[in-house]
C-alpha cells in the first residue's frame, strides 16, 4: 500500500461525529497553522536573535541585557527585513512540517477510533515528524542568523547550495532537541490546550460572559508559561546548533549543552532562560491564533457539510 493511498480511501472524506471529515480536519489544522505563522513571525524572529546573541562576534558569552540590546539594534536598523525574516520557509514549512506532524497526530487518532488527539498520538507525532520538520527550521534560522553582519536575509538557495556540499547533512542539525521540543509542543499545545479550553469554557461559560475566543485566550495564557519553561532550554540548544555557519564545523548536542551550562554558570538562570518572557508572549499569540484559525475554518467546513446535506442541520 502506497503512503498516498489514503487520499483515495472513502473514509478520508467521510464526515465523522465531530461534523467534519478527516481531510477537512487536516485542512483546518493547516489553515490555523498558516494564520499563526504569519501572525507570530516578528516575535519568533526577535526571540531567536535574543538567544543567538548570547555570544558576540568574538565568541564571548555576553549578558542577557547586552544580547537584547543587540537584537533591538538589528530590528531598529532593518525593521521590515527583521520582522519578515524566515517567513517564507515557515510558510512553506506549513506543508513540509505540519503535514507529517498533523498527519501522524490525526492519523493515529483516527486509526485508534478517537475523535480528539490524545497523548499517545502526540508522542508519535513528535518523534516521527522531526526529520521532516528540522530542515525547515534550520533554513528559517539560517536566513536570519547573519542579519547583524549583513542587514539582509540569507537567500534560501544559498543555504541549500552550502548544505549540498555536505550532502545536506547540515539541514538535520538540532534534530535531537527538536524531538523534545516537538513533544512538548504536541502534548501542551495540540492536546492540552484544547482540553483545558473545554474545561474553562464549561466553567466560565456558565456566566455567559465568556465566549469561545475569550476562553481560548485564557487557556493559551495558562498553558503558555508551562510550555515555555519546558521548551526554552531546548529552543536554546536548537539555536546554538542551527545558527553557526554551515561551512564551518557543526556543533553537536553535547557541545551545545556545555555551552548552555557555561552560560548558566556565568549568568545563572537568566542565562539558560534567555528569551523566556518573549517566549511566553509568543506562545500565547501562537496558540491563540492557531486555535482561533483552526476553529474558524472547522466551523466553515461544518456549515458547508450542513448546506450540502452531508450532516443534518443542528436543532
Amino acid at each position: 500500500m502506497a503512503p498516498w493511498d489514503f487520499l483515495f480511501d472513502e473514509s478520508t472524506y467521510k464526515v465523522g461525529k465531530n461534523g467534519v471529515s478527516p481531510i477537512q480536519n487536516m485542512g483546518a489544522y493547516l489553515g490555523g497553522s498558516a494564520i499563526q505563522t504569519v501572525g507570530d513571525n516578528p516575535v519568533t524572529a526577535y526571540r531567536q536573535l535574543v538567544q543567538q546573541y548570547a555570544k558576540n562576534l568574538a565568541g564571548e558569552t555576553v549578558s542577557p541585557a547586552v544580547a537584547a540590546a543587540e537584537a533591538n539594534a538589528v530590528f531598529y536598523a532593518t525593521p521590515v527585513t527583521a520582522c519578515m525574516s524566515g517567513l517564507w520557509p515557515r510558510l512553506i514549512g506549513v506543508l513540509f512540517k505540519r503535514i507529517p506532524k498533523f498527519g501522524v497526530l490525526l492519523g493515529y487518532t483516527f486509526l485508534t477510533g478517537h475523535d480528539e488527539p490524545g497523548y499517545a498520538a502526540a508522542t508519535a507525532a513528535s518523534i516521527l515528524s522531526a526529520p521532516f520538520i528540522n530542515p525547515v527550521r534550520m533554513i528559517e534560522k539560517q536566513q536570519r542568523a547573519f542579519l547583524k553582519q549583513t542587514g539582509v536575509e540569507k537567500p534560501i538557495m544559498e543555504i541549500l547550495r552550502e548544505s549540498s556540499a555536505k550532502w545536506f547533512a547540515p539541514l538535520f542539525r538540532g534534530t535531537i532537541p527538536l524531538m523534545g521540543h516537538s513533544f512538548a509542543s504536541a502534548i501542551l499545545g495540540l492536546v492540552g490546550q484544547p482540553k483545558l479550553q473545554k474545561y474553562i469554557q464549561a466553567e466560565l461559560g456558565k456566566s455567559g460572559q465568556f465566549g469561545g475566543s475569550a476562553t481560548n485566550l485564557v487557556a493559551s495564557a495558562i498553558v503558555s508559561p508551562i510550555y515555555v519553561v519546558v521548551t526554552n532550554p531546548l529552543s536554546r540548544l536548537e539555536v546554538i546548533m542551527q545558527t553557526n555557519s554551515i561551512k564551518g564545523k557543526s556543533i553537536n548536542v553535547f557541545e551545545a549543552i556545555r555551552e548552555l551550562g557555561a552560560d548558566m554558570a556565568k549568568f545563572g538562570l537568566s542565562g539558560i532562560f534567555r528569551g523566556q518572557g518573549i517566549g511566553i508572549f509568543k506562545a500565547i499569540i501562537s496558540l491563540t491564533l492557531f486555535h482561533e484559525g483552526r476553529l474558524f475554518i472547522t466551523r466553515q467546513f461544518k456549515a458547508y457539510n450542513v448546506r450540502t446535506g452531508r450532516i443534518p442541520a443542528p436543532a
